[in-house]
Formats: C-alpha cells, structure tokens, sequence
C-alpha cells in the first residue's frame, strides 16, 4: 500500500458500476416506452411537418449567415492619400471614371474637356500614383483608398 493515495475498493466499485447501468437502462426503458405512446398518438404527418420546418429554418440560417454582406455606407476617398501625392479635383474626377471603366473620349464627354485634356490628367496620375497603365492606376487608388 502507498500512503497519500486514496485507495478504492474493486467491489465496491464494480457495484456501483452495476448499479448505474441498471438505472441507465431503466431510465432508458422508460424513455422508449414514452416514446412508443406518442408515436402511435401522433400523426406521421406531424413529425414530417416539423422536421421540414427545422431544416427550412435551418438553410434560411445558414443561407443568411453564409451570404450577409457588412452594411457600409457611401464610399469616401481617402483625402489624406489624396493631399499627400497632390492629386487635383480634376484628376480625382479623372480617376473616377477610369475606375467605372470609360475611355478617354466618354471621360472627355463626361467632363466637357478635350481627349488631350484626358491624356494629360492621365498621364499626371500616372506619375503620381506610380504607375503606366490604367489597370495598375485603378489597383492602386483603390489600395490607397482613391477609389471604390
């Protein structure tokens, strides 16, 4: 024997084992008897019923939690990014719709301007943002926040 653990009695261990499994079963039996009664007290139709109802609401959960999208509100353009690489009102007007994805000749409709207005606001951009094509100039304003 060791001291200092506490020591426990195989028999008395083995019954109380016995003891619960018998409770376990009954408890059990009880159950399926209780079971037994409603199944044959309810309609089939009732169980269908509210199983298709518990799976409904469970694709609208999951459906709504899998596709809900952060509610944001109108998008504002980083205005230190802005300020900091100096882009005029002009170019940012510019920048814009080259975002929305026009070609020199509608942003120069858009704008009232010249296509060679266009050119020249584009090509200050470029600089700016460092960039020399218009995909690289619309992935960096929306990096830095220019743009949606």
């Amino acid at each position: 024997m060791r001291r200092g653990r506490a020591q426990i009695d195989v028999g008395m261990l083995r019954a109380v084992l016995i003891w619960a499994a018998v409770l376990a079963l009954a408890a059990f039996g009880l159950e399926w008897i209780r079971y037994q009664y409603l199944i044959h007290t309810v309609p089939p139709q009732l169980y269908v019923a509210v199983i298709a109802i518990a799976f409904a609401a469970g694709g609208i959960w999951l459906g709504a939690r899998l596709t809900a999208r952060p509610q944001t509100g109108p998008f504002e353009p980083n205005l230190k990014a802005q300020a900091a690489l100096g882009l005029t009102g002009q170019e940012m007007k510019v920048l814009e719709l080259v975002v929305a994805g026009q070609s020199n000749k509608e942003i120069a409709r858009s704008l009232g301007l010249s296509p060679n207005t266009v050119k020249t606001h584009l090509a200050n951009l470029f600089a700016k943002l460092s960039v020399s094509r218009r995909t690289q100039a619309i992935g960096k304003a929306r990096e830095l926040g220019l743009a949606p």
